[in-house]
């Protein structure tokens, strides 16, 4: 496990991973992103090799004082909230940003696309000179099946090509979501939604 592909393992702004992007070269994982991976070597404490098992979304009552087509993200649980009509709201896992990359605010959703290029923010290039400075969109695109940009900020809600990762705090401020679940809140919320990032 010693080459891992970089651009998932650093996505949304330094993510880790073990996915592959096609046709482009193998990096090594450098020693913080392994140090984090032995904190977190997969959900449930199972070892890294084990099949995963996604976070079921699930339809949850919900008495808060967000209206319908709001985005709660409570980055403590790992779960994003989207609130529906009728005092219900549609429960997701997420991954979040590991420590020092954490965030909270209120933000909107200011644009939405299906299977997005990828291109590393300045500064995660400064950190990281060897990453790629553009990834095609497609199946194996570190942002996944769908991308909702979040205004003002480098940040977005963004599917995952590595399930692994959900459920747990190792982006670098993204919030990843399984490719199935990134569809279905794709096809549910809408540019200009006020999305809040809690700690």
């Amino acid at each position: 496990m010693r080459r891992i592909f970089l651009a998932s393992a650093m996505l949304c702004l330094g993510v880790i991973g073990a996915g592959q992007l096609l046709g482009q070269p193998a990096y090594a994982l450098d020693a913080e992103m392994l140090n984090v991976m032995r904190m977190h070597p997969s959900p449930n404490g199972a070892p890294a090799s084990a099949p995963y098992s996604a976070i079921p979304r699930e339809i949850v009552d919900y008495n808060g004082p967000y209206p319908a087509g709001t985005v709660v993200v409570v980055s403590s649980e790992r779960r994003l909230y989207l609130v529906l009509p009728g005092h219900k709201a549609m429960k997701y896992g997420v991954g979040v940003g590991r420590p020092g990359f954490g965030w909270s605010g209120t933000v909107h959703i200011s644009a939405k696309k299906k299977w997005p290029g990828w291109t590393p923010p300045a500064s995660m290039l400064r950190r990281r000179p060897h990453l790629p400075h553009f990834v095609k969109g497609g199946p194996n695109n570190p942002l996944g099946a769908r991308a909702m940009y979040l205004s003002g900020t480098e940040y977005r809600i963004h599917g995952s090509n590595e399930p692994e990762t959900i459920g747990h705090a190792m982006s670098s401020g993204c919030i990843r979501m399984t490719n199935a679940d990134i569809k279905d809140f794709y096809n549910r919320v809408k540019v200009g939604a006020t999305v809040h990032v809690l700690r």
